[in-house]
């Protein structure tokens, strides 16, 4: 056949056999991540999906990539072309290697890259690799999140690379100096020997697949995906307008009693994509801080589900972002600052604010719109536990923080408790679960009223949750490990007018008498002691101490007074809302059981002329009616937002307009939302559990004729409005 032949799918492979083959690469990863799953014993491993599994090709270049954590698709590269750089000749058949330095490729020394070279009849062909979060690796605080470390000498073992499994057997005295760094090494050579477990399945089964239909056909396919997946991103790219998008969040640091910033600016034009983090603070003397690795892999992770969700994840599309992150920054940090908290902290800030970005250029075409989201799960609650007793001593990390919240898309709500969307089969394990294994009892698990961000599509609920030590008589300790953020600031940002989700919250009551029988079950609020805020560090729980955790929620999307006014009540009825919240937010009157309380028209109207009002004291607006029209406008498929068509003049020149009321905001390239109302008010308007420490807002910008919210901004009040422009 000729090489034009349609039956043809890559110089002699026909298109059936093409798919078959790729679609068994995929079935490789899942296979052995469900390998992984059965060996691990950890919680946060089997429950909470805390894993990745990935095959790369005989260069460490993406093949494919298994579910889990996607940022980690990054890490396990550089760290699979780290182990082919340092040993090259030395890398042979039945061979392991282990790397879990984050200055080398790993995104924080708790996370253990295990990398196996797959050879076929004598050559090298293709890696695979796995990571896991193990129990703990000797750190100055347990479970491998360090609050008290101020450098990566503080951060337990870590290794640039090094043989762990030669010519299949175990390097016994290898396994036994990591082993004798940890806490809790039972647990930590169970989470290696499931990396292990892993990596053999994909190995078998990918010589399998070569004994089936040939390495050079296998191979052949490989470098078809890579290239496919590269062509398909940049026509997509091709299809979705230039333009730039701003972005920007707050990372608050208890131990330093301050506040990073994060910004970003994606820009995109014609087949390519850049994001760039000009702007952003200094690294910190906290573990916070990410890598270059870690940056990256944190940028790319939302837009394999959100952009590229129809394509094979793999180095075709890595290859067509730059990404450029100022080395001595909090998202660039250099040797020897800490790096253990990177991936609940700096890194998952890149994950939301690359979301947010991602998500404005696909809300900006018609085709695209309907992918774009508010944040999901803005900020980990991470919560390790450390317990001692006479038979030694148990770290594991409570998997609540998994279940997230999904954030409000274009067309509906986000899912209560659904996750983050660079983890897509994350989950949480059941308080039996961790009950079974450790001495404790969870005194609920509980969605969080108003913990979703308000907006035309609500933010996905999130819950809170509360657990009490258990004396079985043999516990001599029982400690809790917190590093959190979004404590100062929501950390869920909304998109197109959404507001953010709540805060978090870390609180301790000593003395309780919650399992007493004094009080009822679970306790209320009344029944517990005076709260102490426990953010940061290392806190001790005796008997009768409560140990309470409110998660986020997720961001919203749109103007909030667009809701349906049924589902606001019904939000309300269902706890999901509060009743003051309906009234004062969602214009929607209604009793404290969300049953009707007057005309939600009338009240909405009257908040649209509050914010006109509003927006005209503070000089950002004239009287309504100023703003122009264009005449004639010519349609174009674009927006700036749920509110903010693209249009054209007569000229042929884009203007962003308002689509409630035809008002012409600004040129299309230009800065409209310099142009149009502007509101900063509290942070706490947002919802119950929403606040924000002083010279901080909500920002509000508003159509100067009609008063509809056409976007909103977490922001410093000495931070200029962010940028969102197209360039068409």
């Amino acid at each position: 056949m000729s090489d034009a032949d349609p039956t043809v799918g890559l110089e002699g492979i026909d298109p059936v056999t093409f798919q078959i083959i790729k679609h068994r690469l995929v079935r490789v990863t899942d296979e052995a991540v469900q390998a992984l799953k059965r060996v691990s014993g950890a919680p946060n491993t089997n429950e909470g999906h805390d894993l990745m599994v990935a095959l790369y090709t005989a260069e460490g270049d993406l093949l494919t990539g298994g579910v889990g954590f996607l940022h980690h698709y990054l890490g396990a590269s550089e760290a699979t072309k780290h182990i082919i750089d340092r040993y090259g000749d030395d890398i042979h058949e039945g061979d392991m290697f282990m790397l879990n330095d984050s200055y080398t490729a790993a995104l924080h020394p708790p996370d253990v890259y295990i990398i196996t070279p797959i050879f076929y009849d004598g050559e090298l062909r293709a890696f695979s690799a796995s990571f896991v979060h193990v129990a703990d690796i000797g750190a100055v605080d347990p479970g491998g999140f360090s609050p008290n470390s101020t450098s990566v000498f503080h951060e337990g073992f870590q290794t640039p690379g090094l043989k762990l499994i030669e010519g299949g057997e175990m390097r016994e005295d290898v396994l036994e100096t990591i082993l004798n760094m940890s806490r809790d090494p039972g647990m930590v050579e169970l989470d290696l020997r499931s990396e292990i477990a892993a990596n053999n399945v994909a190995k078998e089964r990918l010589q399998d697949l070569m004994a089936e239909y040939g390495p050079e056909t296998i191979d052949r396919v490989g470098t078809q995906l890579i290239e496919q997946s590269e062509t398909k991103l940049r026509n997509r790219l091709r299809e979705l307008p230039d333009g730039r998008w701003e972005e920007r969040q707050y990372l608050d640091s208890a131990p330093e009693d301050r506040s990073f910033t994060v910004q970003l600016a994606m820009e995109k034009e014609g087949d390519s994509l850049t994001f760039d983090f000009e702007g952003t603070d200094e690294q910190s003397e906290y573990g916070f801080n990410c890598t270059r690795t870690a940056t990256v892999g944190g940028v790319m992770a939302p837009l394999f589900p959100l952009l590229c969700h129809d394509m094979t994840w793999n180095d075709g599309i890595i290859d067509v972002v730059d990404i450029e992150a100022p080395k001595g920054t909090i998202v660039n940090a250099e040797r020897p600052a800490p790096i253990s908290i990177a991936t609940i902290g700096t890194l998952q800030m890149c994950n939301s604010l690359s979301t947010l970005a991602v998500s404005k250029l696909l809300g900006a075409s018609e085709k695209y719109a309907d992918r774009a989201t508010g944040v999901w799960h803005g900020a980990h609650t991470h919560a390790s536990l450390e317990v001692g007793t006479s038979d030694g001593t148990q770290v594991e990390t409570l998997t609540d923080t998994f279940a997230g919240a999904g954030g409000a898309r274009a067309f509906d709500d986000g899912v209560d408790l659904g996750g983050e969307v660079v983890n897509i089969v994350a989950r949480w394990g059941n308080a039996e679960r961790h009950e079974a294994n450790l001495p404790l009892v969870y005194l609920y698990r509980r969605y969080l009223q108003d913990s979703g961000g308000p907006g035309r599509y609500r933010g996905g609920v999130g819950h809170e949750f509360a657990l009490t030590p258990v004396d079985n008589g043999d516990v001599e300790f029982f400690d809790v490990v917190s590093c959190g953020r979004g404590v100062e600031t929501p950390p869920s940002t909304g998109v197109f007018g959404g507001y953010p989700g709540a805060n978090i919250e870390y609180t301790k009551y000593e003395g309780s008498s919650a399992l007493s029988g004094e009080t009822g079950f679970p306790p209320s609020d009344d029944d517990l002691p005076d709260p102490e805020y426990v953010q940061w560090g290392v806190n001790e729980l005796d008997e009768g101490d409560v140990f309470r955790v409110q998660l986020p929620g997720s961001g919203g999307y749109g103007d909030p007074l667009e809701r349906d006014a049924e589902a606001v009540r019904r939000d309300v009825a269902e706890g999901k809302v509060a009743p003051e919240t309906a009234r004062s937010v969602y214009g929607v009157p209604v009793t404290d059981d969300g049953e009707p309380a007057g005309s939600a028209e009338e009240a909405r109207e009257r908040r649209y002329a509050d914010r006109l009002e509003a927006a005209k004291s503070s000089g950002s607006t004239e009287e309504p009616g100023a703003a122009e029209t264009i005449e004639d406008p010519g349609a174009t498929e674009y927006h700036l937002g749920a509110r903010v068509d693209v249009v054209t003049d007569a000229e042929g020149d884009a203007y962003a307009v308002c689509d409630r009321c035809d008002a012409a905001l600004d040129r299309a390239d230009g800065h409209w939302k310099a142009a149009v109302g502007t509101i900063e008010r509290s942070i706490s308007v947002a919802g119950v559990h929403n606040h924000g420490p002083e010279g901080y807002c909500l920002r509000e910008f508003v159509c100067p004729d009609c008063g509809a919210l056409l976007d909103t901004e977490v922001a410093k009040s000495s931070d200029p409005p962010l940028v969102s422009r197209l360039s068409i």
